[in-house]
């Protein structure tokens, strides 16, 4: 990993690029090149199924972030880059999280759940799945209560993102 200075933050980068066999693996090869620690990386298909749409969230120095971004202008299969600023951002990220189930949590739990905005996608008599869509540093939070309960199994999907609307 990377010497980290204090000019390091998190990054959100965002590209649109061509569903084509092995960009994802190119994209993300620049920045483990480089030594970068990306922190979430997530891809789907955008509005139009020719495209997807890669968000990356990645700890670096901005005037190397630079050198990665013009690199990844390069390549041919990506569309389009956006540097995205975290505050200009709307952000989100599925958590999922399996706990033991446990009688005498369930109301604290319930309350937890309810309060979160999240919701159960399964119980049975042993374990109860949940699930919460919010902004990474939500789950975070939701997470850390969850740790109480007792996690069996938990996943995140990683951020996406896409630039705020503008206000007329």
């Amino acid at each position: 990993m990377t010497n980290l200075t204090a000019q390091t933050r998190h990054h959100l980068v965002t590209a649109r690029v061509e569903n084509k066999a092995g960009v994802l693996l190119r994209v993300a090869g620049l920045f483990s090149r480089r030594g970068y620690n990306i922190i979430s990386l997530a891809v789907a298909p955008t509005d139009d199924p020719a495209f997807s749409r890669i968000s990356i969230v990645v700890d670096v120095e901005s005037n190397l972030l630079q050198q990665v971004i013009d690199q990844l202008d390069k390549l041919i299969n990506v569309v389009a880059i956006t540097e995205l600023d975290p505050e200009e951002a709307t952000q989100a990220e599925l958590l999922l999280a399996t706990l033991a189930r446990s009688v005498e949590h369930d109301a604290d739990l319930g309350v937890l759940i309810q309060s979160a905005g999240a919701s159960i996608v399964e119980m049975t008599d042993q374990a109860t799945t949940i699930q919460l869509v919010a902004e990474p540093t939500v789950l975070d939070d939701f997470e850390e209560k969850l740790r109480s309960y007792g996690i069996s199994e938990l996943q995140r999907t990683g951020a996406v993102a896409l630039p705020r609307l503008v206000q007329l």
